[in-house]
């Protein structure tokens, strides 16, 4: 797997490449955000890691580009302890992001779990299951969306969970159940990822904020799609 690393801190990107070239990766490295804009523009990758603060652009826009076309992973990097730079990433299409300094060993596991992740969403070459609920429909074994016959663009963790709350149509699924299984990690009350994340989802469902279709808020709980009539 071909992994894009972008980090202004030539240092920082030896040692990701380096625990990734370990673990068996292809890596790419980039030191500037010119030129990671246009190899995201014309080369194809697994997943992409990107610090938010690069020279002469930054992470978020690299970030928002590869959206256009691609659902790969992204994994960011932040300097900042404060949830500002993830709310951002995670808004414009993060799947993850990790805070500086960090541990490679723990980016490496984080790495290593979107690409197991991403791979499962994308290897069912058996089965074509599909969940239909009033114009919105996934099929599982392509990790297609489509609404009213539109396709919708979802990255794998924003796929998982539209996926987890349409299997439990009709019942609340709760904040701490979603993460722990899309996630696959421990719930802290003070994580407000999923809320973003249902939030991005929401915006290319072209939502009402106030007043949803599909994706209906159970405060103090959970969230849930209602079963058809």
């Amino acid at each position: 797997m071909r992994i894009l690393i972008v980090d202004d801190e030539k240092e920082i990107a030896d040692l990701v490449g380096v625990y990734l070239q370990n673990e068996g990766y292809e890596t790419v490295k980039v030191f500037d955000g010119e030129t990671a804009m246009e190899l995201v523009k014309s080369e194809a990758f697994d997943l992409a890691v990107l610090d938010v603060m690069l020279g002469d652009t930054d992470g978020f826009a690299l970030c928002r580009e590869i959206r256009k076309k691609h659902t790969y992973p992204i994994i960011m990097l932040t300097a900042k302890a404060d949830f500002t730079d993830r709310i951002s990433g995670l808004t414009l299409g993060a799947d993850d992001y990790v805070t500086k300094p960090f541990n490679p060993l723990e980016l490496t596991a984080r790495i290593k779990a979107q690409l197991r992740r991403f791979t499962q969403y994308n290897d069912y070459a058996e089965k074509t299951d599909t969940l239909e609920i009033s114009g919105l429909e996934i099929n599982i074994s392509t990790h297609s969306c489509s609404l009213y016959g539109e396709e919708i663009t979802l990255t794998p963790i924003e796929f998982g969970i539209l996926r987890l709350l349409m299997e439990k149509a009709g019942k609340v699924v709760s904040t701490k159940e979603i993460f722990e299984k899309v996630w696959g990690e421990d719930y802290l009350d003070s994580n407000n990822t999923v809320m973003v994340h249902i939030r991005r989802i929401r915006e290319k469902l072209k939502e009402k904020p106030r007043n949803p279709k599909f994706i209906k808020t159970v405060w103090g709980v959970g969230y849930k799609i209602e079963k058809p009539d």
